[in-house]
């Protein structure tokens, strides 16, 4: 963190006049300079206009504190999972859990009949209700919803004595 007594913000509340801090420069504008550039203007102007310089300095220094705190070293990022890459060990491992997941997938629709794989198919994964797939199929919607239920059925008890 930056010293307090170099920001911006402590540089113009501790100066008398209004500060501006370029890359280059720092440049005071004194109540005088002020009223000399602007004779219809007042002290209190030039009052206010300080108050309203302080305010909009504090308020950048308390962003520039705020996202500061939200900066991490490299080093730390190592333990979170902010990190930028899956490690390999990870990678395989995921792969690993998913080529079972597949497998025990097709073991299951395997199970089912040609029809209650093909109905149970479009209502899992193209999302057609069991309306639309009797009309697809130009059969009544009981039978379809049965079927379903049916295959539902076989899926979890294959599932539970896997």
């Amino acid at each position: 963190m930056k010293n307090y007594r170099d920001s911006d913000y402590a540089t113009n509340k501790y100066a008398e006049g209004i500060v501006y801090r370029f890359v280059d420069q720092k440049v005071e504008i004194t109540l005088e300079d002020y009223l000399r550039e602007n004779p219809g203007k007042s002290k209190a102007d030039f009052t206010e206009l300080k108050a309203l310089s302080d305010e909009m300095y504090f308020r950048q220094d308390r962003s520039d504190n705020a996202q500061s705190k939200k900066t991490v070293s490299l080093h730390a990022l190592e333990e979170t999972a902010l990190c930028a890459s899956v490690s390999p060990e990870d990678i395989y491992i995921g792969d690993e859990t998913k080529l079972n997941q597949m497998q025990k997938v097709k073991k299951a629709l395997s199970k089912l009949t040609d029809i209650q794989r093909k109905r149970y198919l479009l209502y899992t994964v193209q999302g057609l209700s069991t309306w639309q797939i009797a009309d697809l199929e130009g059969t009544n919607q009981k039978s379809v919803y049965e079927s379903l239920q049916a295959a539902e059925k076989k899926i979890r008890k294959f599932l539970a004595s896997d």
